[in-house]
């Protein structure tokens, strides 16, 4: 058996002085990638049409053929089994791909071996001008890996950290900040570990940068956690904890905060990061409002912020596993769920199956079913809920759909950043489409009338994301629900007026005890 490597994370500069020439070239490489990325066989209409969609297809097709033929001429052996409707790698070839290699260490836990080979992002520099399908494509798979390495440094970053290798930790860190200048979290990462490992002086030039580029970029001035490191006693500041469970073959990063009777595992909507959502002044006022009614639990989950990126869309059953595993893992006691958004119908779906371990069930700005249908008119139809997908996927890694989230907050600097440093850090463009397009087929209005928990149901009535009427809907196939209808028109909890919405979680919880 014949060994082939290809190294994609950084890829060579064609060099050609006929035009044409480069252009085969290239193609030539595109299709290498493109097959090997495949993992299996590809269907020949489809290599065509990406790297030549302006030809009829019989042309495309033909010369598909001459480009297989010289690559194969170029290597000097057989690389590709073809058939009339497919191309694959040689099964005579035993093929190592360096993006194969990364995630194979992602996924096994081996994330320093997983930085290793991540040299440079996915096809850097790479492009084929003249065939836009292989472009997109290539963008999202480069945004799924740098996602996917971003997890595995902030990973490091808390494993070093945590062992005592503070210096180790520091080159994790500064990789991050590479990644995401403006990321006071990232910036925080490596100011926090070069006190701990004795740097004050690297420390502070490293708060100086971060102050000057917030200020240049976005004319914001950092945090006070980040202002607090600078204190004479930062050195000895904790690490927040964010610790990890495996369950159902992947690792959740979750946190536990506080004390109280009560339990409360918060579930903020399709995107989270359990450290970032501490970042914004707002969702931390949140969050420490709610410690002062039981112990907050937070987690993410799989696919998204600290917790294992997978190659499939979390499910609302997988998600509901996921929130056992959670709990079992922070030895909860009867715990009270807040399901925000799309994680509502999975905190529905847990109290259904675990209703001895479920005290209440709370709903904010949730919908039971995805999209449209006859006798669900309180969701955008399929066709406008895929544009709007398109659209936020488009424009991923920026502080895309705060407009709709939180229009109060719209126009603030610090939040619009806050919110696309999210976004960056929960999932890539390509990985997100899949949750929204998991979440458009989601269903529990059966399970509604199996709800045997006290339940209160949120809603404010200019919600601009879900539409007020499917709050209502939700309640009232929801045995003794409370519904609750909320000035405003933010989506988000912690956006706008807080105190109601706080006040009614509260008046809850003492009726629950």
């Amino acid at each position: 058996m014949t060994a082939f490597s290809l190294g994609t994370f950084g890829f060579p500069e064609v060099n050609a002085d006929d035009r044409s020439i480069k252009l085969a070239l290239r193609k030539g490489l595109a299709l290498l990638v493109y097959v090997a990325e495949a993992k299996g066989a590809v269907a020949r209409d489809v290599v065509a049409t990406l790297l030549w969609p302006e030809s009829p297809g019989e042309t495309g097709r033909a010369r598909l053929r001459r480009l297989l033929h010289r690559i194969e001429q170029t290597l000097g052996q057989p690389v590709f089994e073809t058939d009339r409707a497919s191309v694959r790698w040689s099964s005579a070839i035993a093929l190592k791909v360096d993006t194969h290699l990364f995630e194979s260490a992602c996924d096994r836990g081996d994330f320093e071996q997983a930085c290793r080979i991540y040299r440079s992002d996915f096809l850097a520099g790479f492009a084929l001008d003249d065939c836009p399908e292989f472009d997109d494509w290539a963008f999202f798979r480069r945004e799924a890996l740098r996602g996917r390495l971003m997890n595995a440094l902030e990973r490091l970053v808390q494993d070093k950290n945590a062992a005592g290798e503070h210096f180790a930790a520091t080159v994790h860190a500064g990789r991050l900040v590479e990644l995401d200048p403006l990321s006071e979290v990232y910036g925080r990462h490596l100011i926090r570990s070069l006190l701990l490992a004795g740097d004050r002086s690297a420390a502070e030039r490293h708060h100086a940068a971060l102050t000057q580029r917030l200020r240049d970029e976005l004319g914001v001035a950092p945090e006070a956690e980040t202002e607090a490191l600078m204190s004479p006693a930062a050195a000895a500041l904790a690490v927040p904890a964010t610790r990890y469970v495996k369950g159902a073959g992947v690792h959740l990063a979750y946190q536990t905060y506080g004390s109280g009777p009560l339990d409360i595992l918060v579930m903020p909507g399709f995107v989270s990061h359990v450290e970032r959502a501490w970042e914004h002044p707002a969702s931390r006022t949140f969050l420490a409002s709610l410690m002062k009614l039981g112990r907050l639990i937070v987690f993410d989950r799989r696919g998204i912020g600290l917790s294992d990126r997978v190659g499939s869309a979390p499910g609302i059953d997988v998600t509901a596993e996921d929130i056992g595993t959670v709990l079992r893992a922070a030895n909860a006691r009867r715990v009270v769920l807040f399901g925000a958004s799309e994680c509502g119908p999975a905190c529905i779906k847990f109290a259904v199956d675990e209703p001895r371990l479920v005290a209440g069930l709370i709903l904010f700005g949730a919908l039971a079913k995805g999209c449209w249908s006859q006798d669900y008119p309180h969701a955008l139809r399929a066709s406008q809920y895929d544009t709007w997908r398109q659209q936020l996927v488009a424009q991923w890694g920026g502080p895309v759909g705060i407009e709709t989230f939180a229009p109060s907050l719209a126009r603030d600097a610090q939040a619009r950043a806050w919110w696309a440093g999210l976004l960056r850090a929960a999932s890539s463009p390509g990985g997100i489409s899949a949750v929204l397009e998991a979440f458009r087929d989601a269903d529990v209005r059966h399970l509604l009338a199996q709800i045997a928990v006290p339940t209160l149901v949120l809603h404010r009535r200019g919600d601009r994301a879900v539409r007020i009427a499917a709050g209502r809907d939700i309640a009232s196939r929801i045995s003794g629900a409370e519904f609750v209808e909320l000035d405003g028109n933010d989506h988000w909890f912690f956006a706008g007026d807080q105190q109601p919405v706080l006040a009614a979680i509260g008046g809850f919880m003492k009726r629950t005890l």
